[in-house]
């Protein structure tokens, strides 16, 4: 392949790269013809894509259909203040030409999907997941092995992250490692469990080096290993990993078209871990026209005591999810119930585990705090 020249002015640009063995002139050229998408533009591809530009990656995709909310500038360094409300990838765009300019940026206004996939994918030499759900996890994975492109993996949570390189022509893939998704509620997403916002910055730039790595064809990838980070202990260390024979991706090869991912993950919905059917609601509205006129119910409140620090409704009560089983014996069943949260996501887990448990008098307060908070009264801080 003819790699593309340089002008004077990414010679001056580049110049600590052209001095550096095993990059050189030949190398920074091979970055200029590389052709890498991002999938998300948040916390974790913040980094990669602000280090893929400065690096000179020539051409640059990026994935993304979300808007910048406020809650995001602790971690998304590609989006600043004034950037809330525009959609990430225009803000991204104008960041990414802002630190190099003779980065093309390619952006994909959409939901990853089994539909779209593969045509997205095709186009790019390498793939950086730095999507944060299981179901798009999967699906890139499967993507990547059917395309045979690597997929250079990170993930985050709270203080612990994780960076990997699958689908390599020798390594393993993603559901080598995680053969089948875990039940749907039993890992809180960001938004629930929180994360540190400069963890994203250390997974993603170590995704950013694998990519160049790549790109470069140089050094000894995470193909194979599994890094592990605990920002807590600022401990790190690999796992070694295996092809699995029996993997349907890459072992096997069963797997030879892209599925329904949600169903797969037990997702139905955008977000939700529950069936929306089988949850009865009341609106936030609603709540406080029942609190106005003193009707009788109890108001349990699921989320976790630093949550309720930062807001709670007078009157609920405070039963944390993970104590809720233990906890049922001092609700009385005959009593209507209606159940909170954050968003309402885990209240609605909560109500379907109270309804097992022989509970039929409980709602779920739909959208939780947040909503309370938009439709009913804006002094209750969102978070």
């Amino acid at each position: 392949m003819s790699l593309p020249p340089l002008t004077p002015h990414e010679l001056q640009r580049y110049a600590r790269h052209l001095i550096l063995p095993n990059v050189e002139l030949a190398g920074q050229r091979r970055l200029k013809a590389a052709r890498i998408l991002v999938v998300g533009a948040g916390g974790l591809g913040s980094p990669v894509a602000l280090y893929l530009a400065a690096a000179g990656v020539g051409t640059l995709g990026l994935v993304d259909f979300d808007v910048v909310d406020v809650t995001n500038l602790q971690r998304q360094l590609l989006h600043g203040s004034s950037d809330v409300g525009r959609t990430k990838l225009d803000s991204a765009r104008d960041r990414i030409r802002e630190v190099n300019p003779h980065v093309d940026v390619v952006t994909h206004d959409t939901r990853l999907t089994s539909a779209n996939a593969l045509e997205i994918l095709q186009d790019y030499d390498i793939i950086v997941d730095g999507t944060d759900n299981f179901a798009t996890r999967y699906l890139t994975n499967d993507a990547c092995v059917l395309l045979g492109k690597p997929n250079v993996y990170g993930s985050v949570f709270r203080f612990e992250g994780q960076a990997s390189v699958f689908s390599t022509t020798d390594g393993p893939c993603y559901r080598c490692l995680f053969p089948e998704p875990p039940p749907p509620g039993l890992v809180p997403s960001c938004a629930e469990g929180g994360v540190l916002g400069v963890l994203p910055g250390m997974i993603g730039t170590i995704q950013a080096t694998e990519a160049i790595k790549l790109a470069l064809g140089v050094g000894s990838s995470l193909a194979g290993r599994l890094l592990l980070v605990d920002a807590l202990t600022m401990e790190f260390r690999t796992v070694t990993l295996r092809r699995d024979p029996a993997c349907p991706a890459c072992g096997t090869r069963t797997i030879t078209d892209l599925i329904d991912y949600e169903e797969f993950c037990g997702v139905r919905g955008e977000e939700s871990g529950y069936d929306a059917d089988e949850v009865a609601e009341i609106t936030p509205r609603e709540l406080a026209a029942r609190l106005i006129e003193g009707a009788d119910f109890d108001l349990v409140d699921v989320r976790e005591p630093r949550e309720w620090d930062i807001a709670h409704l007078d009157g609920a009560r405070l039963i944390p999810l993970a104590t809720l089983p233990a906890s049922l014996e001092a609700l009385d069943q005959n009593r209507e119930l209606v159940v909170m949260c954050r968003s309402g996501q885990r209240s609605a887990a909560a109500v379907q585990q109270l309804q097992a448990a022989g509970f039929r008098k409980v709602k779920n307060l739909a959208g939780g705090l947040l909503r309370w908070s938009d439709d009913v009264d804006p002094r209750v801080p969102k978070y």
